[in-house]
């Protein structure tokens, strides 16, 4: 059985939502944001404290885009992934890597500065600065999406997912409202998903049964 350790609203969803639309068995273990302050009892298992973590048998990971991948590698063939005698593998690539590195690292600097910091810490200046910098980086999906549904292969796969949060988490932050026209007709579509409504439901229901209270929306 995979094991998922999650939070709310976090980049955990990414594995989540590909463990839904894989259809494969899991348990979902919900915890308090930010774990390593509020459930210091988690740094015995992952000593990083961060999320995700999700343990398979003795595979371990932490980086919520690379287990995407891995889960799509181990449970396929399935259509999530591109091949290397595809077309589209290196920008299926590309847009795995780009979700992370490119478009979340910015945005996890606006929740801090505007919400998890104390008052006395916290920088208008800042938050603006790196929104307007994820803002910019997502000229690219703005692009992308100007004439496909999807962003590569002509059909929905792990590198929509893993974009897919980065543009939840926008939301959650109040920065949708500044999509362009493409991304957030995307958005909408992704939104659509029956891999994403049942992700957000099993997030809500594990969330309710191990008494893991939702994070407060700006």
């Amino acid at each position: 059985m995979i094991t998922l350790y999650h939070c709310d609203g976090a980049r955990s969803f990414r594995p989540l939502w590909m463990l839904e639309e894989l259809r494969i068995d899991y348990e979902l273990k919900m915890l308090p944001f930010p774990p390593r302050v509020f459930a210091k009892e988690y740094l015995a298992i992952n000593p990083l404290g961060t999320i995700p973590y999700l343990i398979d048998g003795e595979t371990k990971m932490t980086e919520s885009s690379g287990i995407c991948h891995y889960l799509g590698a181990k449970h396929g063939p399935t259509p999530l992934m591109v091949g290397l005698e595809e077309r589209d593998y290196g920008a299926f690539l590309n847009w795995m890597y780009f979700s992370d590195a490119t478009l979340t690292f910015p945005q996890t600097l606006v929740l801090r500065y505007t919400q998890l910091e104390p008052e006395e810490r916290r920088s208008p200046q800042v938050a603006t600065d790196y929104a307007k910098w994820f803002l910019g980086r997502l000229r690219a999906v703005e692009a992308a999406t100007a004439n496909a549904e999807f962003l590569c292969a002509g059909r929905f796969t792990a590198a929509d997912i893993v974009i897919g949060y980065a543009l939840r988490l926008a939301d959650t932050l109040g920065l949708s409202k500044d999509f362009g026209p493409n991304v957030a007709a995307y958005w909408a579509r992704l939104q659509q998903r029956a891999g994403y409504q049942r992700a957000l439901a099993a997030e809500r229901r594990a969330g309710a049964e191990q008494g893991i209270k939702p994070r407060a929306r700006p």
